[in-house]
């Protein structure tokens, strides 16, 4: 059984809008620490947002996206999400999710489950 299946990913104009989606398989908690991670084509992997499991529920976004991106995680569902608007081209990568985050201390170590991602591509 695949872990994490997103969906929702697209090609859109800039300014436009997005909604990602991520379910998550039965065999994960729905109280884990969940995240969006994005990769564009040529760079690193980087955080887009987080949300905290274990009913927290404190959101951290990248300054990139602060105010333009709203993740959100529906507990009945399991399912993830992450509301993009005010799309630029430099948003443009393949978007995964992530569940389950191990910590040392305060800080996040490694998520034990990824999904394949799925691509936004933002034109001008």
């Amino acid at each position: 059984q695949v872990p994490l299946v997103e969906s929702g990913g697209d090609s859109v104009q800039a300014g436009g809008s997005l909604k990602l989606s991520c379910q998550a398989s039965t065999s994960i908690s729905n109280r884990c620490t969940m995240a969006w991670y994005r990769q564009a084509s040529g760079k690193e992997r980087e955080m887009v947002s987080i949300i905290r499991g274990q009913g927290d529920g404190t959101k951290t976004y990248a300054d990139s996206v602060k105010g333009r991106f709203t993740i959100s995680h529906d507990e009945e569902k399991n399912t993830l999400f992450l509301q993009m608007s005010s799309l630029k081209t430099e948003d443009t990568a393949m978007y995964s999710c992530a569940a389950c985050a191990s910590y040392t201390g305060d800080k996040i170590t490694r998520f034990e489950y990824w999904g394949q991602g799925t691509q936004v591509t933002v034109s001008s």
